[in-house]
């Protein structure tokens, strides 16, 4: 198996994820399940996304490393896994 070598730290990783500009203006922001997890883990996004009042939707319909994440700043329905 190969090495996997962590360019940047989680937490900027996760600033990242909330600079961009769908997530600023509240659009949806998609990653992928297994680029979370080696980037800062699941359990950390959650609650930055918690943190932030943001919402989050896991497609797939159960935790795979092909399952996508979407973030939403402005969903009020949305379900926050």
């Amino acid at each position: 198996m190969a090495n996997v070598f962590r360019t940047v730290s989680p937490e900027l990783w996760m600033q990242q994820i909330f600079d961009v500009k769908s997530a600023r203006q509240g659009g949806v922001v998609r990653r992928k399940l297994r680029d979370v997890e080696r980037n800062a883990g699941l359990a950390r996004l959650q609650n930055e996304v918690r943190r932030r009042g943001y919402h989050a939707v896991l497609n797939g319909g159960r935790l795979s490393s092909s399952a996508i994440i979407n973030l939403f700043a402005c969903c009020a329905d949305a379900k926050v896994f």
